[in-house]
């Protein structure tokens, strides 16, 4: 029986990471778990079956080599990596901007999608049939009051998307940017507010249908599996609430 292709999910602990794990392993691929939280990512292997965990912090070379190391000596060749760890931290004005938050912003966001993508584009070149999916953000297209760190970070972020495909040219890897507009998980709300619950249900109070993790997901799952000369090479979705980054429509 023939191995299983391989797929990469970086931030697969919760929300758009755990949900696109779950969409992929349905697609017939042995899916490799990436988080720091190894309860979480344990439980969701045990779940899928067709999976492996791997405890992982995107801002470390060691951990990231290991990864690489792991998925080398995995059957099946890696034909998917999803750079989806990342995350808001704050939502200051420039003028006090935390400069410890958009570090981390920066350093997990970018620096840790490029730090992966280096470490596994010789195994997605060598499968012959690559797709990286960079998980970006509406905020890396516009910027709004508030966002500056978070924005400047997708920014940079949908920038190494652009220029990788660029480099690739010529080369079996496709890339594929996802930029979701308002989206409804347990968690990124709430690590934005540090941890204030009441900032974070403002976020999306009177909307009555912000997408969900689930709907990214399945966006994610889509890109990857269509027949490999077709690129997707960037693919924005919002809630129908959201009519721009700025506007959307609350019902109070």
């Amino acid at each position: 029986m023939p191995s299983s292709p391989l797929a990469v999910v970086t931030g697969a602990s919760s929300g758009i990471g755990a949900a696109t794990a779950r969409h992929l392993a349905a697609a017939g691929f042995h899916v490799v778990a990436v988080a720091r939280r190894t309860d979480r990512i344990e439980a969701l292997v045990k779940e899928l079956g067709n999976a492996t965990a791997v405890q992982a912090d995107v801002t470390s070379d060691t951990d990231i080599a290991a990864l690489a190391r792991t998925v080398k000596d995995l059957p099946g060749a890696l034909e998917v990596l999803v750079n989806n760890a990342g995350g808001a931290v704050g939502a200051e004005e420039v003028k006090d901007a935390d400069l410890d938050g958009w570090q981390w912003m920066f350093d997990v966001n970018v620096l840790g999608s490029v730090r992966v993508t280096k470490a596994l584009l010789p195994q997605l070149d060598a499968s012959g049939r690559g797709s990286i999916v960079m998980m970006s953000s509406t905020a890396g297209l516009i910027v709004y009051e508030g966002g500056g760190g978070y924005a400047a970070a997708k920014h940079a972020q949908t920038a190494v998307a652009e220029t990788l495909r660029l480099e690739l040219s010529g080369r079996p890897i496709r890339v594929i940017e996802i930029d979701p507009g308002m989206v409804r998980t347990d968690e990124f709300a709430i690590k934005r507010f540090d941890g204030d619950a009441e900032k974070a249900a403002a976020v999306y109070r009177g909307v009555a249908e912000p997408l969900t993790a689930d709907d990214v997901a399945d966006i994610v799952a889509f890109c990857v599996t269509r027949p490999h000369h077709v690129n997707v090479d960037r693919l924005v979705l919002r809630p129908l609430a959201q009519a721009a980054q700025h506007k959307v429509h609350r019902v109070l």
